[in-house]
């Protein structure tokens, strides 16, 4: 694996640089040199998960994962020190994003935020840097601006989010764009619960009317008369 040496913003020394003289004298100025250091990784994982909300509190949790990374590093393991940092800071400010998320998040993009996390840690393990915008864009198959408005939701209202921008690179043979899986759960939203389950039953477990009507406790003919209401419906809100 890589060890990632990141690029230093004005007037500091690079972050394994600041590590090294901190081991050899703990004080206070060799400290704040440490942190200087590694404010660019800081940013960067604040800027990529709040996609431009650089609020107080997630750079106060990258700060955390870097302040954790100084004192559980060790050398051993054959990597930088920037590197291990890169991890922790990555990862407080993930925990700080889950525990504070408290609007709804569409399923589809809840899967797109997952992909992107998993590429990210893979990335960094392999090459020892932080991918660009245009790498995780191109790895999940989603515009770059769809990348950034994805990763703010949960975390921010649906009203906020620009849902249309989501949209895929390319198209893929038996694949459903995201756009249109994000256009078709919002839509879906709309329905009654027992609708959603008629739905669900029918179109993604793949369950005949009579096993649904079973599935339900209902009648066949009251599971076709769902489905044709639903179905409707759907229409409507799409067209």
């Amino acid at each position: 694996m890589g060890d990632f040496v990141p690029g230093q913003p004005g007037g500091a020394v690079d972050l394994n640089q600041a590590f090294q003289e901190y081991l050899v004298v703990k004080d206070e100025e060799r400290l704040r040199q440490v942190m200087m250091s590694g404010s660019r990784l800081v940013r960067h994982f604040a800027k990529l998960y709040a996609s431009g909300r650089q609020t107080e509190d997630l750079m106060q949790s990258g700060y955390e994962g870097l302040l954790k990374a100084l004192g559980r590093f060790d050398s051993s393991r054959g990597v930088l020190f920037s590197t291990y940092a890169a991890h922790c800071i990555m990862g407080e400010i993930r925990h700080h994003i889950r525990k504070e998320a408290s609007y709804a998040c569409p399923a589809a993009v809840a899967e797109l935020q997952a992909r992107i996390n998993r590429f990210v840690d893979d990335y960094m393990k392999e090459n020892g840097q932080i991918p660009s915008l245009s790498q995780i864009a191109e790895f999940v198959n989603v515009c770059e601006e769809g990348v950034v408005q994805a990763m703010r939701a949960g975390f921010v209202s649906l009203d906020e989010i620009e849902l249309h921008k989501i949209q895929s690179l390319k198209y893929e043979s038996f694949c459903l764009p995201i756009e249109d899986r994000i256009v078709l759960e919002q839509a879906l939203y709309k329905l009654t619960e027992l609708q959603q389950r008629v739905i669900h039953l029918l179109f993604y477990k793949d369950m005949t009317q009579t096993e649904a009507a079973s599935q339900l406790g209902i009648s066949q003919r009251s599971v076709s008369r769902i489905l044709r209401k639903s179905l409707n419906l759907l229409s409507r809100i799409l067209s």
